[in-house]
């Protein structure tokens, strides 16, 4: 690994306009974390729709034969995803019996790493160290050398020969059904295949590769690869058990549209029955939903940091006083990101579902009344005076 590092020195004029730039950007980065929690929530609640409504209109049928009395319904259906015609990689001599092959590539690359470390000296002036490394790794695509900050001895080559390739199988059946290729995209559960010989492959493959861990090798020595040396691999998904909700459309499926305008098409490997796929698919919209909730809720609060960053630019002048003002608009930020947030989730929920929304913001706003009244009442029996009466005085002694 080799590094190379800069230092830069930036005034304390130029930090200030930099972070009223910042700030505006800032405001534009809240507002599009707004407008993305108002979305998720519609669209989670939209989906939660759509999948609550199939759950109820959803009818098995056997996959071995087409009942025409279910044409255009949400079916339920399970069987055999065969194919018949091989796939095959003409370059490396693969021919697998297979609905989808997938070549894996990597190059062995430079790779830049950069660390940054920032110091705020008296009168807000600010120094930066940037130390950049570098070091080889195996990448599956190419990695432009060309922006390095060290170009001269860390060159990429600037073009892979071979490339990662995924081919999908034509003519895909289960039972008496034609599986359009929307679906059989969503079949997964590909594992490896293990090329032991490279014989099949093409006179070029022939010339230049090895067999090397199931796979080929272009290079002098896989022990110690060298910048430019290639590595492939091959998986595939074979022929196996599915389980499908879609609607029938003669001897195929397309997706059904929901009442709401939305889809529904599921696929899973294996055989399910139709509740247990709905209640996938549920779990992968919470899943998805609080993903983006979580990351609205970082995009909002690096957004009001960003407003918030000029103050401490301001008060960076003193170095101590800077730092203090930089803690504090963090945690600032981040705290009216919360608020903000439960706000926008909480209006997108009366919007979209007006009642529970109510129920919850009401709720919700009760706890906090009856929280703040504990608060209150915990501070008044405090400050009664607890000193326990004065015993009574003995009589004296005769």
């Amino acid at each position: 690994m080799s590094e190379f590092t800069t230092v830069t020195r930036k005034g304390w004029g130029k930090r200030s306009k930099n972070s009223i730039g910042g700030a505006i950007f800032g405001f534009i980065l809240a507002a599009l974390a707004v407008s993305l929690l108002f979305w998720n929530e519609g669209r989670a609640v939209k989906r939660y729709k759509d999948l609550k409504g199939g759950a109820g209109i959803v009818v098995s049928t056997d996959s071995s034969v087409v009942d025409i009395t279910k044409e255009g319904k949400l079916v339920h259906a399970t069987g055999e995803a065969k194919t018949f015609a091989p796939l095959k990689d003409e370059v490396f001599g693969i021919n697998e019996q297979a609905i989808k092959l997938i070549r894996n590539v990597e190059m062995y690359q430079w790779v830049e790493s950069e660390s940054t470390e920032t110091k705020t000296n008296t009168g807000g002036s600010e120094t930066t160290r940037k130390t950049y490394s570098y070091s080889k790794s195996w990448k599956p695509s190419l990695v432009g050398s060309a922006d390095f900050k060290v170009k001269n001895g860390h060159e990429n080559p600037t073009e892979m020969k071979y490339k990662s390739a995924t081919q999908v199988a034509d003519g895909v059946t289960m039972g008496a059904f034609q599986l359009p290729l929307f679906l059989v995209k969503k079949i997964g559960g590909a594992t490896p295949l293990s090329i032991d010989s490279i014989d099949a492959a093409s006179e070029e493959i022939k010339a230049k590769a090895r067999p090397y861990n199931g796979g080929f090798y272009f290079g002098a020595d896989s022990a110690n690869p060298m910048v430019g040396d290639l590595r492939v691999n091959f998986s595939s998904v074979r022929p196996g058990p599915i389980s499908l909700v879609a609607q029938q459309k003669g001897d195929s499926f397309t997706p059904f549209v929901a009442k709401t305008g939305g889809t529904i098409a599921l696929l899973e490997r294996g055989t399910l029955q139709a509740e247990q796929m709905f209640e996938l698919a549920h779990d992968r919209n919470k899943m998805l939903t609080w993903a983006i909730r979580i990351g609205g809720f970082f995009m909002m609060g690096f957004g009001f940091y960003m407003i918030l960053g000029p103050l401490s630019v301001f008060a960076s002048v003193l170095p101590f006083l800077g730092r203090i003002v930089e803690t504090g608009t963090t945690i600032i930020a981040f705290l009216l990101a919360g608020i903000v947030w439960t706000l926008v989730v909480a209006i997108a929920w009366i919007f979209y579902r007006p009642f529970l929304g109510i129920t919850i913001l009401v709720v919700t706003v009760a706890l906090g009344i009856m929280t703040v009244r504990k608060l209150r009442a915990g501070k008044s029996n405090s400050a009664v005076d607890t000193t326990p009466p004065p015993l009574d005085t003995p009589p004296p002694l005769t």
